[in-house]
């Protein structure tokens, strides 16, 4: 099922997009749902890295104070 939507946009912005459709061999209103449907898809949380998860719980109980003075000093 389909609903009909009525958009106010910029006449250069319709015509950029009619032109893109045509080129692409897809719709204005399919290219305008394929948008609102990735951008109103829910955030998945990124997973962290392999080296990330290895390491992760390591340090526990270390102070990060500590850490970051002894970084500040290898690295100057």
């Amino acid at each position: 099922m389909t609903t009909k939507l009525t958009l106010t946009l910029d006449p250069a912005v319709i015509n950029r997009a009619k032109r893109y459709a045509k080129r692409h061999g897809v719709s204005v209103s399919a290219m305008v749902e394929n948008y609102l449907a990735a951008v109103s898809q829910p955030v998945e949380p990124a997973k962290p890295a392999p080296v990330r998860r290895r390491l992760q719980g390591v340090l526990k109980g270390a102070d990060p104070e500590t850490y970051r003075r002894h970084l500040e000093r290898k690295y100057k």
